[in-house]
């Protein structure tokens, strides 16, 4: 499926502009080696994700990057090239969040977004939920993570 193009940029974005059935295609995030031992010292310190020799003789055959950790650079790009800088209230949270395939040192990321639903509020008509089906890919176009995302967004001001 091609790529759209927001009728908006992210700085000025509103609910109106989250149209479903359309996908757009953002990114480019690097995996570094340095990013994965730190993030995984600190949240997740399992050998696969910390320990680059040891990594070599376990399952996945070397390091690897936490899920959680694909998560964040995920969110990273999310946030710069997709969420509204100015309408975006808050998430209640996702669905079916799957890691797919290892995330290494070296990898490229970026992301597919698809929105799946946009409905306004009918209690507070000045908001809407769009849920959006976000696929994290690396540069082989192998999807490595996907999840489903909810955002509440303002609508446009009249």
């Amino acid at each position: 499926m091609a790529s759209s193009r927001f009728a908006a940029p992210v700085e000025s974005r509103y609910f109106e502009h989250y149209v479903p059935g359309a996908v757009h295609e953002f990114g480019a995030i690097e995996v570094r080696e340095d990013e994965v031992i730190a993030f995984a010292q600190r949240f997740d310190p399992q050998p696969m994700h910390v320990d680059p020799e040891g990594a070599k003789a376990g399952h996945f055959k070397g390091l690897i990057a936490s899920g959680w950790h694909t998560a964040g650079l995920m969110m990273r790009l999310y946030v710069e090239h997709y969420l509204s800088h100015v309408a975006s209230i808050a998430s209640p949270g996702i669905d079916e969040l799957r890691w797919l395939h290892p995330v290494r040192p070296g990898d490229t990321l970026h992301l597919r977004v698809t929105v799946v639903s946009a409905a306004r509020s009918r209690s507070k008509p000045d908001r809407g939920m769009v849920r959006s089906k976000i696929e994290v890919v690396n540069q082989r176009a192998d999807v490595v993570m996907h999840m489903t995302a909810m955002n509440l967004l303002l609508c446009a001001p009249q």
